[in-house]
């Protein structure tokens, strides 16, 4: 038999049992679309994480108390066990420093907010004015921090946009007061709904003087120093410099680790490209049932097929000419569900970015190719087996049992 006889042969074959056709394409199409929809969903996830953090700048450097060797670094989290605090002396000191363009102290707490009779627990940073530069907060109303002492506790609070709306519905809040724990605060800004930022969610947080924020919480230690270099090509060494700076004031000691914002997105990056691959992986899982489907719908056909199996090699078509017959059909119907899979994880996907407009959940390339690989590959091993029992029939006995 020829290629072209061969896929005639199939084509008909799957035409003629549309009802197993059908079954057999949609279970391979469910598996790509998941495959397709799911991997543009975490690799939007991934995309708008890097853009959110890639638009504050490249020239950042973080400070945080105590070294990894020892105490342990995760995102989001205070290096444990430090030996000595990070001070706001040593922040200004930071700030002094001939590389660095700005620098701001970071202390964060959680905490109750109250406004109008209304309660809610809330993230509390508190730092400085320069917070706003360095992390390109834009604010929506009123002002930000006044720049005021460092080291004096002030009575100024900006609020994010959840905050605002939780707190005082529609009005915009400024010039309210809002008590923070045991302290009464006066609004002066909102910032612009932002989301996830470095810091956490900026929508969800109230910005309040450093020094405010350590009497709040009763300490004298920052959680982390954000410093911003002059220049995108002297950030190695705004980061030899300020070692070199907290050394002298640590007496001799080097008890802080520094990461760049280079070196916090690659972690992002590879964490949440590690969890897209994860995700696709568990949606490909749907893939080998679809397989297993086809395997044993297949078998089926094989049975109902027996005397057409017969009448074939009775004309004189060989084993293999059987063999590729069957593949030929299992191909087809996997590549069939592939396409139509394709095309149903493509309409999921834009159904996320008109659901969630700032995600941009474009399937990756890679994760396309694979599936729809995958759903060949599938197929056909999958069709090996019922492939290789109809080539194995007599065709004196297949032909008995018409």
């Amino acid at each position: 038999m020829t290629a072209a006889d061969t896929l005639r042969f199939a084509a008909r074959a799957a035409l003629g049992y549309r009802r197993r056709a059908v079954l057999l394409v949609l279970a391979v199409a469910i598996g790509v679309a998941a495959v397709v929809a799911l991997t543009a969903l975490g690799d939007g996830v991934r995309r708008y994480v890097m853009h959110q953090f890639e638009s504050i700048g490249s020239n950042l450097v973080f400070v945080m108390p105590g070294r990894t060797e020892t105490g342990g670094l995760s995102l989001g989290s205070v290096v444990t066990n430090t030996p000595r605090d990070l001070t706001l002396d040593d922040a200004a000191a930071i700030a002094r420093a001939p590389l660095v363009l700005r620098a701001a102290p970071v202390v964060v707490g959680m905490s109750e907010a109250a406004a109008n009779g209304r309660l809610r627990e809330t993230h509390i940073v508190g730092t400085t004015s320069s917070i706003a530069d360095i992390l390109h907060f834009q604010v929506a109303q009123g002002r930000f921090l006044p720049a005021d002492d460092w080291k004096r506790p002030g009575t100024a609070a900006v609020i994010g946009e959840t905050v605002r709306k939780e707190l005082f519905d529609a009005e915009s809040g400024i010039g309210q007061m809002i008590r923070i724990g045991d302290r009464r605060l006066r609004v002066v800004g909102v910032i612009k709904a932002t989301g996830q930022g470095l810091i956490g969610n900026i929508d969800e947080m109230v910005v309040v003087p450093a020094a405010t924020a350590m009497a709040l919480f009763n300490t004298n230690s920052l959680f982390r120093i954000a410093v911003e270099a002059r220049e995108r090509g002297a950030v190695a060494a705004t980061k030899t410099q300020i070692e070199t700076l907290m050394r002298a004031r640590h007496g001799g000691e080097l008890d802080v680790t520094l990461i760049t914002q280079d070196a916090l997105l690659a972690t992002f990056d590879s964490v949440l490209g590690a969890l897209t691959l994860a995700v696709a992986g568990i949606a490909a899982i749907s893939l080998a049932v679809a397989g297993i489907l086809v395997m044993n719908v297949m078998l089926v056909a094989v049975a109902q097929r027996t005397a057409e199996v017969g009448l074939l090699k009775a004309l004189g078509a060989s084993g293999s000419d059987v063999v590729r017959v069957f593949l030929a059909e299992a191909a087809l119907l996997s590549t069939v569900g592939a396409v139509f899979g394709y095309g149903l994880g493509q309409l999921a996907a834009w159904g996320i970015r008109v659901a969630l407009p700032t995600l941009p959940a474009w399937p990756p390339l890679w994760a396309v190719a694979a599936a729809l690989a995958l759903a060949l590959a599938s197929g056909l091993a999958f069709g090996t087996l019922p492939a290789r029992h109809a080539a194995a029939l007599d065709p004196v006995v297949a032909l008995a049992r018409h």
